[in-house]
C-alpha cells in the first residue's frame, strides 16, 4: 500500500457544481439590485436621505456622510452584478470558495434591499437591526474569502474587491444608521460634537481591526476611509459644522488606509500568504492522504 498525498487545490477546486445556485444567485442579485434601485428613489420616489423624516440625511447627525459618499453604491452594485454573472463560468462553479460564498452573497443583497425598504416605511429601528445583520453577514463573507482564490485576477476583483468595498462601506453606514435612529428617538447626546468624535473614532477602530484581521485586504479600508472622508466634508458646513469633527474624520480616514497598506506590505515582506494570493499547486494546507 502506498500513501498518496492529494494537493490542497483539490479541496479548493473540483468538478463543476450544478447550475441551480449560480442561477439563483443571479436572479437574487438582479431582483435585489432592482428593489434597491427603486427603493432609493432613483425612479422618482422618495430618496433614502429624505425618507423617515430625513433621519438619514447628510445633516442629520455629526457622523452622517455628505450625500456624494453614497455614489460608492454604484461601484458596489456593478461589482455584485458582474460577480453574479461570473458564477455561471466553469471556474466559479468548480471553486469550493465560491460555492461556500454564494448563499452568503445572496443573503447580503437581500438584506440590503430589506434595509432600503425598511427606511422607506419609516421603520428606522428595524433598519438598524437589518443593517447590523448585514454587517455580520459581510464579516462572515470576509472569513470565507480567506481561502486562497482559484479564479485568478478576475476573482480578486469581482469577489474580494466587491465584497471588500461592501464590508467597508456598511461598517460606516451601520454606525451612521445607529446614530440616526438614536437622534430620531430623542437621544440628544448623539447630536453633540463629543459624541460625534466618539463615533468617528469607533468607525476608524472598526476599519483598523478589519484591516488587521483580513490579512492584507485593502478594499474594506478604502471604503471605510471613503465614508470617513465624506463625514469630514459634511462637517465643513450645515448644522453640525465643527473643525474638531472635520479633522477627526480626516485623520481617521488616513489612518485606516495607512494601517491597511502597511499591513499588506508587512505580510508581503514576511512571505505570509494573503487572501488575494492564488492557490499554489503542491501547497500543504488542507492536504489529505488516501490509501491504495
Amino acid at each position: 500500500m502506498r500513501e498518496k498525498t492529494r494537493p490542497a487545490t483539490d479541496t479548493l477546486q473540483s468538478g463543476p457544481t450544478g447550475w441551480a445556485m449560480p442561477v439563483i444567485t443571479i436572479l437574487g442579485v438582479a431582483a435585489s439590485v432592482v428593489a434597491a434601485f427603486v427603493g432609493s428613489g432613483a425612479l422618482g420616489g422618495t430618496p433614502v436621505s429624505e425618507a423617515a423624516g430625513g433621519a438619514l440625511s447628510a445633516d442629520a447627525t455629526p457622523v452622517a456622510p455628505a450625500g456624494s459618499a453614497f455614489s460608492i453604491w454604484s461601484v458596489i452594485y456593478l461589482g455584485l452584478i458582474v460577480y453574479a454573472l461570473w458564477q455561471l463560468t466553469g471556474t466559479a462553479r468548480r471553486s469550493a470558495r465560491q460555492r461556500a460564498l454564494r448563499p452568503w452573497a445572496l443573503a447580503s443583497v437581500l438584506l440590503n434591499a430589506a434595509w432600503i425598504w425598511s427606511v422607506q416605511f419609516d421603520l428606522i429601528a428595524v433598519s438598524v437591526l437589518v443593517i447590523t445583520v448585514l454587517l455580520a453577514v459581510l464579516i462572515r463573507v470576509m472569513y470565507i474569502l480567506g481561502a486562497p482564490r482559484t479564479g485568478g485576477p478576475l476573482e480578486l476583483v469581482v469577489a474580494d474587491g466587491t465584497f471588500g468595498l461592501y464590508l467597508g462601506w456598511v461598517s460606516v453606514a451601520t454606525l451612521a444608521n445607529t446614530y440616526a435612529w438614536l437622534a430620531a428617538s430623542g437621544v440628544e447626546v448623539v447630536t453633540g460634537v463629543p459624541f460625534g468624535i466618539v463615533g468617528i473614532v469607533a468607525a476608524a477602530g472598526i476599519g483598523v481591526a478589519t484591516a488587521l484581521l483580513s490579512r492584507g485586504r485593502v478594499a474594506p479600508a478604502l471604503a471605510t476611509s471613503w465614508g470617513l472622508a465624506w463625514v469630514a466634508v459634511g462637517r465643513t458646513e450645515g448644522r453640525f459644522e465643527a473643525a474638531e469633527l472635520v479633522w477627526t474624520a480626516a485623520v481617521a480616514a488616513a489612518v485606516v488606509v495607512l494601517v491597511a497598506v502597511g499591513n499588506l506590505l508587512r505580510n508581503r515582506r514576511a512571505g505570509v500568504r494573503t487572501p488575494a494570493d492564488p492557490a499554489r499547486p503542491g501547497a500543504t494546507r488542507g492536504a489529505t492522504a488516501e490509501q491504495r
